[in-house]
């Protein structure tokens, strides 16, 4: 079934570490060997041996619309004409930005980056920059890239492969990065408290996706934002998955939230490698050449990555449905799943919201990383290639947050729902 895939990664461990690029695609925590795209369309992927899968990771998110969403697809090939690259600055990137302020709140200025790891390493530093202060607080499980400030209790790829202290990390740079788990208003206090004026930002996934998808529990945001503004600390929101996906405006307008600094990823590249942070105006004009924190990269607003995104959010803030429809599917399926882990007498919890979910094989709810670590990821192994197996591919670890596309057909919803039934008969 997987016999050129198996020859591929063979290949791949020779010129490769690990045999690929990122190491979540490794299969480490589910066992195995990595699946080899080819291509895909809509809402499925297609392998090198020819299998057919309904896709749950849309890239890790961003493509919310679907694979080769036509109109993006068009507007590639028409940019790719001009330029791969200029180097300089650009229409397309102005109108990108405008179109960006346009629809998140409390933002006046954005700057394009390459990836949502250096969008949040940048607006780490500009949150620094800007207040004078050293140290950051984020949370257990919480991902933002593999900057060394955000290596310190990560989630996503460090907590799948088990890696407690990352080497290349130094002491001093852990020293200045506090932890706190998730959804714990009383340790994020106590942190303040024993470093006070020392803090210059607290670094948030509003809603985790990178130890499963896991909701911020009531008053935890908010809790949050009272807290920087008492002690003139920062707010910065990590919306690399959750911008553009659970509202045009993100979790910022879903929830009611203001953030003084927001970081994007690959949505606004429409999948391409892209990302970008943002914030108001006092604060984004200390990043040169406007002020004296320094960022700068060649391939930023990049204008194939720029229409790509132009399109696809222009197509999001001009068809608001589609998050209804969104949240519709991911409810019927939610809803599928349920049912059918009961009837297997299997203990499970299902979070989800608008358009991200995940499964957890525990009896308690999943609020936090500690809580999600202690779920029976054993159980999770067995049923992710028992899906696979059955056509469905989903997120080869139980760390991360799966995602539904707009190309998902309620036939697709019921054939995984069907599929679940099947596989939990067979690893039973």
């Amino acid at each position: 079934m997987y016999t050129k895939s198996k020859a591929l990664f063979e290949q791949a461990g020779k010129v490769i570490p690990g045999g690929v690029n990122s190491p979540v695609r490794a299969f480490r925590s589910v066992g195995g060997t990595p699946v080899f795209m080819q291509h895909a369309k809509g809402a499925y992927l297609y392998d090198e041996d020819g299998n057919r899968y309904i896709d749950y990771i849309n890239s890790w998110g961003p493509m919310i619309l679907g694979h080769a969403y036509e109109p993006v697809v068009k507007a590639i090939q028409e940019y790719a004409t001009y330029s791969t690259s200029f180097g300089a600055p650009t229409k397309l990137e102005v109108e990108v930005a405008e179109l960006i302020v346009s629809m998140v709140p409390n933002i006046d200025m954005v700057r394009m980056v390459n990836s949502g790891t250096e969008a949040c390493m940048s607006a780490l530093r500009l949150a620094r920059g800007f207040t004078g202060r050293n140290k950051v607080i984020k949370f257990e499980g919480n991902y933002h890239g593999h900057a060394d400030s955000f290596l310190v209790s990560a989630g996503s790829g460090v907590a799948t492969l088990g890696i407690q202290a990352v080497p290349g990390v130094t002491a001093a740079v852990a020293d200045d990065t506090l932890s706190a788990p998730y959804n714990n208003l009383p340790a994020v206090e106590q942190l303040i408290a024993e470093h006070p004026d020392q803090i210059a930002a607290i670094i948030v996934e509003p809603v985790a996706g990178n130890m499963g998808c896991i909701l911020p529990q009531p008053g935890f945001l908010e809790g949050l934002r009272t807290l920087c503004d008492t002690h003139g600390i920062l707010f910065i929101m990590d919306e690399v998955m959750t911008g553009f996906r659970l509202a045009r405006g993100g979790a910022q307008e879903l929830f009611g939230i203001r953030a003084d600094l927001v970081t994007f990823g690959k949505i606004i590249g429409g999948g391409m490698p892209v990302g970008a942070f943002a914030g108001r105006r006092e604060i984004m004009e200390h990043i040169a050449p406007a002020g004296k924190v320094y960022q700068a990269g060649t391939l930023s607003g990049n204008p194939v990555a720029m229409i790509a995104g132009y399109t696809l959010l222009k197509t999001l803030q001009e068809h608001p449905a589609i998050y209804t429809q969104l949240e519709e599917k991911t409810n019927r399926l939610v809803a599928g799943l349920r049912e059918t882990f009961g009837a297997a007498g299997i203990v499970y919890q299902v979070n989800h919201i608008g358009s991200m979910m995940s499964v957890h094989f525990a009896e308690y709810p999943i609020i936090d990383f500690t809580a999600a670590s202690g779920a029976n990821n054993e159980l999770f192994k067995r049923f992710f290639h028992a899906m696979l197996e059955r056509g469905v591919y989903l997120p080869p670890s139980a760390f991360e947050s799966w995602f539904v596309c707009q190309a998902l057909t309620q036939e697709d919803i019921e054939f995984t729902i069907n599929a679940a039934r099947s596989a939990m008969q067979a690893i039973k």
